[in-house]
């Protein structure tokens, strides 16, 4: 289960391994992107997590905006769904780097809804990426301490 020392939970490995998270997200992010393993946008995710969930290794929720009342509402049900499921979840701040990340604009020049990403294995094999094990197991801490959707902060470049 949770077998954290005080020592791992805030000393100072802590802060190293809040500016690796970030880093490590943009990897997997890169790497699952050709690999055609993100879904992207709120209702293409549900439909996703709908049929699947057992494929969905990571579900980002992004957002700029905390007004959006019917966005919360959004992330409010995959929260409690990913939950349900053991999905490991991210909110994701700065969608701007992420747009950059993921290439931003469908084929019509329209931009692409980033609220909700998702990250799923591929189906010729098990993903062994050591980044993806890196975000997994900070959400996994991130659990322990009662912090069940951590906030990560993609840094512009």
């Amino acid at each position: 289960m949770c077998n954290m020392t005080f020592e791992e939970t805030s000393g100072d490995n802590s802060s190293e391994r809040m500016e690796s998270v970030p880093k490590a997200l943009e990897e997997v992010l890169s790497s699952a992107l050709p690999q055609g393993c993100i879904t992207v946008g709120v209702y293409e995710a549900a439909k996703s997590l709908n049929a699947d969930p057992d494929n969905v290794v990571l579900c980002l929720l992004a957002t700029d905006d905390e007004e959006d009342v019917a966005l919360q509402i959004h992330f409010t049900l995959i929260q409690a769904f990913c939950c349900e499921n053991d999905i490991n979840i991210l909110r994701v701040s700065n969608m701007r780097r992420l747009a950059e990340i993921l290439g931003g604009v469908k084929s019509g020049g329209e931009p692409i809804d980033l609220h909700c990403v998702l990250v799923t294995n591929p189906q010729s094999s098990l993903w062994k990426d050591p980044a993806l094990s890196k975000v997994t197991r900070f959400c996994r801490e991130s659990r322990c301490l009662d912090q069940w959707v951590p906030v990560i902060n993609l840094p512009d470049r």
